[in-house]
Parts: structure tokens; C-alpha cells; sequence
């Protein structure tokens, strides 16, 4: 009603102050788009228009998907400057009842869209850091994992234990020798490989920091490949397991996992060789951090803060991959012949 009245009377009073209306619809008109531009919404698609080549397509999906649907809803079009931490609270709140994770997922994004929108000057400072303890704690669960050799040893006689397909018996027992990310390892194309020069060169787009990255094949790693290749070697994809023209299915090496009687949830999962061969490398078999840190293709940062390119190390991770793999054939082959029970 009366913002409405104003509005129609907006020329009229600016005629009367002296003003053109001209001039005063365009000033009215800029006003407006330079509200939506600087939208809750239209900023956070800004930002993650800007962070989406730095990140993997899932964890981009996964972001613009929360956003869309839990946020973007209730304070979208809202002016980010005009934002408030009880509008914004109530938007988590809305989540925290349904999702903690996801509230506390929801609240990160949000400050980094506040951070970004300080950098592009459209506002002055970021309210989340006046939100800390608002919402009920929450705190990542690791992937489950098992670390300690006594239990390694009867895992890998399971994994060796395995009757499903050809393709998927070779994942699970590759997996651990290579210790990449599941997505890494099934997406495994037979042109990454230089089985000659026992390497295996992973584009930067799979990976999670996309970075290109090496993986040095030991012996039994080339003897796995070697015996799958006459299966698979002229498709793409090393584990085309149903089909020729695409990899086995996200879930295939957890259902597996789940077939052998380990539960995902709070045992063991495809993504657990990392955590498992971080911890052993290091407090068992005594290879220096950077190195494993390098071999995991985490971040690795030298002495002058400059990361270290793919290359870096190259022998000594091939001598630490070899190691690795024989300490593992050690455990599963002791676990073999004392078959005391499941070895869970």
C-alpha cells in the first residue's frame, strides 16, 4: 500500500525537489539491481562460481545443492549486508532439526559467502563468528578404518577371501597397495598406466586437490593388474565390471566390504586403506611424514612454502610402496595360517 503509493509518487516529489525524473527512475532502478546483485543468493553462486575449479564435481554439487536447498529458500534474496545472525539462525535452525551435520555444513559455507562478499566490498564484516556455540556440537566422523597389524592381517585374508566378480576381487585387494580415494581407484583407466616403468600416472581432474599425481606399483600391485588386463585391458576403465564402457559403481567395494562381514558404518570402508596406511608407515614401519603426506597427494608444503610437484620423492616412495606391500603380504599370510576365527 503505502511503499507502493511512494513509489508511483516518486517522480511526482522529485519533480517538486527539483530533481528529473528521468534521472530519478534510472538512480531508482540502479538502486534495485544493485540490492539483488548484492543478494544472498546471487553472492554465493558468485563464490562458488569462483571456488567450483578448485574442487572435486561432487563436493561442488554436494555445496550448491545445500545451499539451494536449505538456504537460498529463506534468506536468498535478502541483501547479504542486511543479513542479520537471528534471520540466519533460524535458517540453520530450520536444518539442525532435520540434519546437524548438515546445519553445521550449512553454517561454514555461509561464512566463507560472508568472507567472500567482505573481499568484493560489499560488506564489512563476517556475522557467523558471532554464531560459535549456537548450534548443538557436532563433530566429522573419520572414516572407519583398522590400523593396528594384529587386525590388518585377517583383513586382508578376507579381502583375498573374496567370491564375487574377477574385477571387484582385484579392486579389494589392490585398494590397500595403492591407498587412493574410492573415486580415484574406480575410475582407474588402463591409458593411465606404465606398467613397464611400474607407474601409475592419475590425472589432476580425479583428484581431490587437482593435482596430477603418481602412484609407484610394486610387485604384487603389477602381478594384480597384469592378471586382471586380459579382462578388461581393451575397454577403458581397469574395473569395467558390468559394463565395458563404464567403472564399477560407487557403492561396489563397500557392498563387498559388507559381503565379507565388515560394516561401513563403524568397521571398515573402501575410503579406510588411507587412514590405515598413514598410521602404519608412520608408527610402524618409520617412513617419514612428508613422504607418506606426498603418496596420500595431500598438501604438501617444503621448507620455502613452496608445494612439491608430482614428482617429488619419486624414488623413495618407490622403495616406501614396495615395503608396504611386502609388510602387507607378511600380515595377510601370517593371518592365513593361523585362521583363529573371523579375525574381526
Amino acid at each position: 500500500g503505502s511503499r507502493t503509493r511512494a513509489t508511483r509518487r516518486g517522480p511526482h516529489v522529485a519533480r517538486q525537489r527539483g530533481v528529473d525524473p528521468g534521472a530519478h527512475r534510472k538512480a531508482t532502478k540502479a538502486a534495485r539491481a544493485g540490492v539483488l546483485a548484492n543478494g544472498f543468493e546471487v553472492v554465493a553462486r558468485e563464490w562458488h562460481a569462483k571456488q567450483k575449479p578448485t574442487w572435486s564435481a561432487d563436493y561442488a554439487n554436494k555445496v550448491i545443492q545445500r545451499l539451494e536447498q536449505d538456504v537460498f529458500p529463506w534468506i536468498g534474496k535478502t541483501p547479504i549486508a542486511d543479513l542479520k545472525v537471528p534471520e540466519l539462525l533460524k535458517t540453520l535452525r530450520r536444518i539442525e532439526s532435520r540434519s546437524l551435520e548438515t546445519a553445521h555444513r550449512a553454517l561454514q559455507n555461509c561464512g566463507q559467502v560472508f568472507r567472500y562478499a567482505i573481499q568484493t566490498g560489499r560488506i564489512q564484516y563476517d556475522i557467523t563468528p558471532g554464531m560459535r556455540g549456537a548450534l548443538t556440537p557436532w563433530r566429522p566422523v573419520h572414516f572407519a578404518s583398522i590400523t593396528e597389524p594384529t587386525k590388518i592381517g585377517p583383513l586382508l585374508r578376507d579381502l583375498y577371501s573374496y567370491r564375487g566378480t574377477f574385477g571387484v576381487q582385484s579392486a579389494l585387494q589392490l585398494a590397500p597397495l595403492v591407498f587412493l580415494r574410492p573415486g580415484e581407484l574406480r575410475f582407474a583407466k588402463w591409458s593411465e598406466f606404465d606398467l613397464d616403468d611400474a607407474l601409475w600416472n592419475v590425472p589432476g581432474p580425479r583428484m581431490k586437490m587437482k593435482e596430477p599425481h603418481i602412484v609407484p606399483l610394486s610387485r604384487q600391485a603389477l602381478e594384480i593388474l597384469r592378471e586382471l588386463h586380459p579382462l578388461t585391458g581393451s575397454v577403458t576403465y581397469v574395473f569395467a565390471v558390468r559394463s565395458k564402457d563404464k567403472p564399477m559403481s560407487e557403492s561396489t567395494v563397500n557392498k563387498a566390504l559388507r559381503k565379507l562381514g565388515y560394516s561401513t558404518n563403524d568397521e571398515f570402508t573402501g575410503h579406510g586403506v588411507r587412514p590405515m596406511a598413514r598410521t602404519v608407515l608412520d608408527e610402524v614401519l618409520g617412513f617419514p611424514v612428508d613422504i607418506i603426506e606426498h603418496q596420500l597427494a595431500h598438501a604438501v608444503i617444503d621448507a620455502n612454502g613452496r608445494a612439491y610437484n608430482r614428482t617429488t620423492f619419486l624414488p623413495e616412495r618407490r622403495h616406501m610402496m614396495q615395503v608396504w606391500s611386502d609388510y602387507l603380504d607378511k600380515l595377510r599370510i601370517e593371518a592365513e595360517s593361523n585362521r583363529l576365527g573371523p579375525g574381526k
